[in-house]
């Protein structure tokens, strides 16, 4: 097995970045082309048509930042609740490095945005300029009328599709069905309009113009992965003890007379490479795993009468004639921690508060004395409610004795809402121990009584009970 890297050429090490070459990339035809373009479809459809689903009369997904409220399908989580997200974006990163360890760069050829948006733009280009042979001929041809309007109709569609997406991607933070009556208006907020013109012009620069660049020079994955590859990892190889020695010849010749080996050395796996590189030089960190290389060479020996899989996946030990172990401790440390971390959200997802409490005392003044000579202290309690159903919840308040509010206070608040309630508290002064005493308000849902929550507040009296008050309890 070769290097991950490939011999750079003398201009390449002059420089370090090496001047772009376009890639007119041949289509191909075959069971990995196919379950790509099923992975296409499938993504981008969950990406287009998810903020338009709609649950319990709102949008299902919806990241409502202005409100610090975020939607998904029934779960309304909060600021406080990001501790969840942090979580998943730990999940994110060990599933990405549990099949990166088992299957390669599955990711990057077919499930990364890049890759899935290129091949997008790249049908596209197809649709209007034709297939590889028809571009190479048209970006050689002098320019004219029919030239023009090619290379016109392709950006505009690459725009048109660019727009839609950056829309979409707006769309999960301002409701969609609003933002899309605003855009029609021309009655977007500044910020609406930022990114989506953002969004957008990354989509259309990333896919129709830097493309593999993205992948060879931008994305950070295609630098470390070999950190996490090893001999039993699977990767698309080429097998050089049957194709070796390449050359042309004949169907049906004995190519093993002349010491040939079954690669005809017809190039095709070079040409439907997205990233241009040779696959038969070995494992290179350009390498997205596309397979497309691996339909074409298949296409090839079928017409040869060659048994498949001169390119395949495998792995380096299976090219060396070892077994290959797919239960290692890498694998079963990634699947542990992934176990854990998704049991251990479950559970405090389970468990977690559907009611929160804060407590906020009036700070302008200390305390108020009532004409009936009791002493009184004013609050003001945040109430939300994370369930996605209405409550109505009852406040009570202990910690001394003979502690009232002054009025019976019962607070209405709808799912994912926060409601802000006055509440005053009396008490006589001879039931102050101190200057500076803790209370508990305790807010429970009358329609169900499980859904309760206590918070702890301080009540201040005067000084008159407490000649030497310590103000820290």
């Amino acid at each position: 097995m070769k290097n991950y890297h490939t011999q750079p050429t003398s201009e390449e090490d002059q420089s370090l970045y090496a001047k772009r070459q376009k890639i007119y990339s041949r289509r191909s035809y075959g069971l990995f082309s196919n379950l790509k373009t099923l992975s296409g479809f499938f993504l981008l459809g969950i990406y287009y048509l998810l903020p338009w689903l709609l649950w319990d009369g709102r949008q299902a997904i919806l990241f409502d930042l202005p409100a610090r409220k975020f939607y998904l399908f029934g779960l309304v989580l909060w600021p406080q609740d990001l501790i969840y997200l942090a979580f998943l974006l730990i999940i994110a990163a060990l599933t990405l490095f549990f099949f990166t360890t088992l299957a390669g760069r599955l990711w990057c050829g077919f499930a990364c945005p890049q890759t899935i948006w290129t091949d997008v733009f790249i049908w596209m280009e197809r649709l209007v300029e034709g297939d590889r042979t028809q571009q190479i001929k048209l970006d050689k041809a002098p320019l004219s009328g029919r030239k023009f309007l090619r290379k016109t109709t392709k950006h505009t569609l690459w725009l048109i599709f660019s727009l839609a997406t950056g829309l979409v991607f707006v769309g999960y933070f301002t409701p969609i069905r609003e933002l899309t009556l605003d855009v029609i208006k021309i009655n977007l907020s500044g910020w609406e309009t930022f990114w989506l013109f953002f969004y957008s012009f990354a989509v259309y620069g990333n896919a129709g113009w830097l493309r593999e660049q993205v992948c060879i020079y931008m994305c950070p994955y295609a630098r470390f992965q070999s950190a996490m590859f090893d001999k039993d990892t699977m990767i698309i190889a080429y097998d050089e003890k049957r194709g070796e020695l390449r050359g042309a010849r004949k169907r049906g010749e004995n190519y093993q007379a002349k010491g040939l080996g079954e690669c005809i050395n017809c190039t095709l796996c070079v040409q439907v490479c997205p990233t241009g590189i040779d696959i038969r030089d070995g494992l290179q960190y350009q390498c997205i795993s596309c397979s497309a290389c691996i339909d074409a060479c298949n296409s090839i020996m079928d017409k040869m009468g060659y048994p498949r899989q001169l390119v395949r996946y495998t792995t380096e030990n299976m090219l060396e004639g070892k077994p290959t172990q797919v239960l290692r401790p890498r694998i079963l440390v990634y699947a542990s921690f992934m176990l854990a971390i998704l049991i251990g959200i479950g559970q405090a997802l389970s468990n977690r508060m559907l009611v929160q409490l804060d407590v906020i005392r009036d700070r302008n003044s200390l305390f108020q004395e009532t004409e009936a000579g009791l002493i009184e202290n004013v609050y003001t309690l945040k109430v939300m409610n994370m369930d996605n159903q209405p409550h109505t919840y009852e406040v009570s308040a202990t910690g001394i004795e003979g502690l009232k509010i002054v009025s019976e206070v019962k607070i209405t608040v709808e799912p994912g809402d926060m409601f802000e309630a006055p509440v005053r508290l009396i008490v006589a002064p001879n039931r102050l121990p101190r200057y500076s005493t803790k209370v508990k308000f305790t807010v429970t849902a009358i329609e169900n009584p499980e859904l309760t929550i206590t918070e702890e507040a301080r009540l201040v009296g005067p000084l008159v009970n407490n000649p030497s008050p310590q103000l820290g309890q």
